[in-house]
C-alpha cells in the first residue's frame, strides 16, 4: 500500500534530490580527462606571423616564455617600431617573475629602419644598431657586446596592421665575465607605431 504521508513524500524527494546530484557529478567528473587539466606551458610558442602576441626563447637550454605570479596581472610584454626624432626606434622586451626574481630579455635597435627578411647583428648598443639584454636580479645585467653577439631576422614587418615578427639568438655577457646563451627566439607581435 502507497504512503501519502506528506514527511515521506520530501523524504523519498530529497532522496531523489540527491542521487541526481551525485549523478551529475559523477558524470562531469568521469567526463574530464588529463588533457582538461590546463598545465603550464613548457613548450615554446609556434613560430608564426600573424601578430599572435606570442614571444619566447630557451635561456641556457630551458624554456622563457612570459609569466607572472600575479594571477589578476598579465606578463610584461612590450613591443614598438616607432620613428622618433627622425630615427626608427625597435624594443621587443618580455619578463618572467615567477621564480625567486624577475628575470627578462629585451632586443632593440636605434636608427635602423627594419626590413622584411633582413638579419641585424646583434651588438654593443652604439647608438645606431641592433643589441640585446638579458637582465635578472640577482646577477649583473648580460649584454651583447662586439665580441659577444648574436642575431635578429625580421621575417614579416606589416606597417598597415602593425605586425613584427621574426626569431633571434643571442650570448650575452655580463660584468664578472659569466655567459648566457639565448636561443631559439621567436616573436610574432602586433607592436606600438
Amino acid at each position: 500500500m502507497y504512503n501519502k504521508n506528506p514527511r515521506n513524500i520530501m523524504k523519498k524527494l530529497k532522496q531523489l534530490q540527491s542521487n541526481i546530484i551525485m549523478f551529475f557529478a559523477l558524470l562531469v567528473l568521469t567526463s574530464c580527462s588529463t588533457d582538461d587539466i590546463i598545465k603550464p606551458q613548457t613548450e615554446l610558442p609556434p613560430i608564426t606571423q600573424t601578430g599572435a602576441n606570442t614571444v619566447g626563447c630557451l635561456v641556457d637550454g630551458k624554456v622563457f616564455l612570459p609569466r607572472t605570479n600575479n594571477p589578476l596581472g598579465n606578463p610584461v610584454v612590450t613591443c614598438f617600431y616607432q620613428f622618433v626624432n627622425n630615427q626608427w626606434h625597435f624594443s621587443l622586451g618580455f619578463s618572467n617573475n615567477q621564480k625567486e626574481n624577475l628575470r627578462g630579455v629585451n632586443i632593440g635597435s636605434k636608427n635602423i629602419s627594419l626590413k622584411e627578411g633582413q638579419s641585424y647583428d646583434l651588438l654593443l648598443d652604439s647608438g645606431n644598431n641592433a643589441f640585446a639584454t638579458y637582465f635578472d636580479f640577482v646577477n649583473p645585467d648580460f649584454t651583447t657586446t662586439n665580441e659577444v653577439t648574436g642575431k635578429i631576422l625580421i621575417s614579416k614587418i606589416d606597417s598597415s596592421q602593425s605586425i613584427i615578427s621574426g626569431t633571434f639568438w643571442f650570448d650575452a655577457v655580463n660584468s664578472n665575465g659569466e655567459i648566457i646563451k639565448i636561443r631559439d627566439g621567436r616573436f610574432d607581435m602586433i607592436y606600438t607605431p
